[in-house]
Protein backbone atom coordinates (compact mmCIF):
# COMPACT_ATOMS: atom_id res chain seq x y z
CA UNK A 1 0.00 0.00 0.00
CA UNK A 2 1.67 3.08 0.55
CA UNK A 3 4.23 4.40 2.68
CA UNK A 4 2.77 6.92 4.91
CA UNK A 5 -0.40 6.01 7.22
CA UNK A 6 -3.78 7.26 6.32
CA UNK A 7 -3.35 9.22 9.90
CA UNK A 8 -0.40 11.57 8.34
CA UNK A 9 -2.20 12.12 5.02
CA UNK A 10 -5.40 13.28 7.15
CA UNK A 11 -2.91 15.20 9.02
CA UNK A 12 -1.20 16.57 6.00
CA UNK A 13 -4.71 17.52 4.32
CA UNK A 14 -5.98 19.40 7.73
CA UNK A 15 -2.99 21.30 7.71
CA UNK A 16 -3.44 22.18 3.96
CA UNK A 17 -7.28 23.05 4.80
CA UNK A 18 -5.99 25.44 7.65
CA UNK A 19 -3.60 27.28 5.65
CA UNK A 20 -6.26 27.81 3.00
CA UNK A 21 -8.53 29.05 6.33
CA UNK A 22 -5.70 31.07 7.30
CA UNK A 23 -4.97 32.72 3.96
CA UNK A 24 -8.53 33.52 3.32
CA UNK A 25 -9.16 35.02 6.94
CA UNK A 26 -6.19 36.88 6.05
CA UNK A 27 -7.85 38.22 2.62
CA UNK A 28 -11.31 38.99 4.75
CA UNK A 29 -9.24 41.05 6.97
CA UNK A 30 -8.07 43.32 5.04
CA UNK A 31 -11.31 43.46 2.83
CA UNK A 32 -12.98 44.20 6.54
CA UNK A 33 -10.65 47.02 6.93
CA UNK A 34 -10.80 48.81 4.31
CA UNK A 35 -14.56 48.45 4.77
CA UNK A 36 -13.92 50.44 7.69
CA UNK A 37 -12.34 52.72 6.74
CA UNK A 38 -14.81 53.25 3.45
CA UNK A 39 -17.37 53.57 6.23
CA UNK A 40 -16.45 56.47 8.00
CA UNK A 41 -15.97 58.25 4.70
CA UNK A 42 -19.18 56.88 3.63
CA UNK A 43 -20.65 58.11 7.30
CA UNK A 44 -19.26 61.77 6.36
CA UNK A 45 -20.90 61.32 2.42
CA UNK A 46 -24.28 60.79 4.11
CA UNK A 47 -24.40 63.16 6.71
CA UNK A 48 -23.14 65.67 4.30
CA UNK A 49 -26.05 64.49 1.45
CA UNK A 50 -28.46 64.60 4.87
CA UNK A 51 -27.15 68.44 5.35
CA UNK A 52 -27.76 69.25 1.59
CA UNK A 53 -31.13 68.05 1.36
CA UNK A 54 -31.90 69.44 4.52
CA UNK A 55 -30.80 73.31 2.48
CA UNK A 56 -32.42 71.65 -0.52
CA UNK A 57 -36.13 71.33 1.24
CA UNK A 58 -35.47 75.03 2.99
CA UNK A 59 -34.98 76.25 -0.59
CA UNK A 60 -38.34 74.39 -1.85
CA UNK A 61 -40.13 76.15 0.68
CA UNK A 62 -38.98 79.56 0.29
CA UNK A 63 -39.24 79.12 -4.02
CA UNK A 64 -42.78 77.58 -3.06
CA UNK A 65 -43.55 80.96 -0.60
CA UNK A 66 -42.41 83.21 -3.22
CA UNK A 67 -44.12 81.61 -6.09
CA UNK A 68 -47.29 81.94 -3.76
CA UNK A 69 -46.87 85.31 -3.58
CA UNK A 70 -46.10 86.09 -6.92
CA UNK A 71 -49.36 84.56 -8.00
CA UNK A 72 -51.31 86.31 -5.62
CA UNK A 73 -49.51 89.55 -6.59
CA UNK A 74 -50.25 88.97 -10.48
CA UNK A 75 -53.51 88.04 -9.77
CA UNK A 76 -54.54 90.91 -8.10
CA UNK A 77 -52.52 93.00 -11.11
CA UNK A 78 -54.27 90.86 -13.52
CA UNK A 79 -58.02 92.05 -12.02
CA UNK A 80 -56.60 95.43 -11.54
CA UNK A 81 -55.54 95.33 -15.11
CA UNK A 82 -58.93 93.75 -16.38
CA UNK A 83 -61.07 96.57 -14.20
CA UNK A 84 -58.89 99.08 -16.12
CA UNK A 85 -59.51 97.59 -19.22
CA UNK A 86 -63.16 97.68 -18.97
CA UNK A 87 -63.21 101.15 -17.57
CA UNK A 88 -61.19 102.44 -20.14
CA UNK A 89 -63.45 100.53 -23.06
CA UNK A 90 -66.64 102.36 -20.93
CA UNK A 91 -64.55 105.67 -21.84
CA UNK A 92 -64.03 105.26 -25.20
CA UNK A 93 -67.67 104.12 -25.27
CA UNK A 94 -68.50 107.35 -24.03
CA UNK A 95 -65.79 109.27 -25.67
CA UNK A 96 -67.39 107.67 -29.04
CA UNK A 97 -70.87 108.87 -28.12
CA UNK A 98 -69.61 112.02 -27.20
CA UNK A 99 -68.10 112.99 -30.46
CA UNK A 100 -71.26 111.79 -32.49
CA UNK A 101 -73.32 114.21 -30.49
CA UNK A 102 -70.68 116.50 -31.26
CA UNK A 103 -70.46 115.75 -34.92
CA UNK A 104 -74.32 116.07 -35.11
CA UNK A 105 -73.73 119.57 -33.26
CA UNK A 106 -71.52 121.00 -35.95
CA UNK A 107 -73.37 119.44 -38.92
CA UNK A 108 -76.66 121.23 -37.31
CA UNK A 109 -74.74 124.34 -37.15
CA UNK A 110 -73.57 124.10 -40.39
CA UNK A 111 -77.06 123.24 -41.78
CA UNK A 112 -78.17 126.49 -40.19
CA UNK A 113 -76.03 128.51 -40.82
CA UNK A 114 -76.58 127.86 -44.42
CA UNK A 115 -79.93 128.50 -43.96
CA UNK A 116 -79.34 131.38 -42.41
CA UNK A 117 -76.85 132.46 -44.93
CA UNK A 118 -79.34 130.91 -47.62
CA UNK A 119 -82.11 132.85 -46.70
CA UNK A 120 -80.39 136.35 -46.35
CA UNK A 121 -78.93 136.03 -50.25
CA UNK A 122 -82.12 134.44 -51.30
CA UNK A 123 -83.83 137.69 -52.58
CA UNK A 124 -80.25 139.51 -53.80
CA UNK A 125 -79.92 136.31 -55.80
CA UNK A 126 -82.92 135.97 -57.25
CA UNK A 127 -82.69 139.82 -58.47
CA UNK A 128 -79.58 139.08 -60.06
CA UNK A 129 -80.91 136.03 -61.66
CA UNK A 130 -83.33 138.22 -63.06
CA UNK A 131 -81.31 140.86 -64.40
CA UNK A 132 -78.54 139.07 -65.30
CA UNK A 133 -78.58 135.60 -66.08
CA UNK A 134 -81.42 133.86 -65.46
CA UNK A 135 -80.49 130.67 -67.40
CA UNK A 136 -76.94 130.51 -66.25
CA UNK A 137 -77.59 131.11 -62.24
CA UNK A 138 -80.03 127.81 -62.39
CA UNK A 139 -77.36 125.75 -63.23
CA UNK A 140 -74.68 126.96 -61.05
CA UNK A 141 -74.33 125.33 -57.09
CA UNK A 142 -75.03 128.06 -54.55
CA UNK A 143 -71.97 129.73 -52.52
CA UNK A 144 -70.33 128.37 -50.26
CA UNK A 145 -71.66 129.88 -46.68
CA UNK A 146 -69.21 132.29 -45.10
CA UNK A 147 -69.10 130.57 -42.00
CA UNK A 148 -70.25 132.97 -38.69
CA UNK A 149 -67.12 133.76 -36.24
CA UNK A 150 -69.49 133.84 -33.06
CA UNK A 151 -70.96 130.09 -34.20
CA UNK A 152 -70.46 127.12 -31.87
CA UNK A 153 -69.12 124.94 -34.87
CA UNK A 154 -65.97 127.39 -35.60
CA UNK A 155 -65.67 127.42 -31.40
CA UNK A 156 -65.20 123.59 -31.83
CA UNK A 157 -63.02 123.97 -34.71
CA UNK A 158 -61.12 126.01 -33.25
CA UNK A 159 -60.63 124.02 -30.16
CA UNK A 160 -59.87 120.93 -32.42
CA UNK A 161 -57.07 123.08 -34.12
CA UNK A 162 -55.67 123.69 -31.38
CA UNK A 163 -55.50 120.41 -29.58
CA UNK A 164 -54.30 119.09 -32.77
CA UNK A 165 -51.14 121.74 -32.68
CA UNK A 166 -50.44 120.73 -29.25
CA UNK A 167 -50.32 117.17 -29.74
CA UNK A 168 -47.92 117.58 -33.04
CA UNK A 169 -45.82 119.99 -30.15
CA UNK A 170 -45.95 116.93 -27.77
CA UNK A 171 -44.91 114.58 -30.39
CA UNK A 172 -42.15 116.55 -31.90
CA UNK A 173 -40.90 116.90 -28.35
CA UNK A 174 -40.99 112.94 -27.45
CA UNK A 175 -39.18 112.73 -30.53
CA UNK A 176 -36.42 115.33 -30.10
CA UNK A 177 -35.91 113.62 -26.44
CA UNK A 178 -35.51 110.34 -27.82
CA UNK A 179 -33.11 111.13 -30.33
Amino acid sequence: MSTLPIGTIIELLVAVLLLVTIGYCWVLNNRLQRLRADEETLRATISELMTATEIAERAILGLKSTASEADKTLGARMNEAEKMSRELAGQVHEGEKIFSKISQIAEAARGGNAQRVAASRAPAAAVHQDIHEPRAAAHEPAPAPAPSRGSRADEIRNAAAEVTARLERFRRRSEGAAA
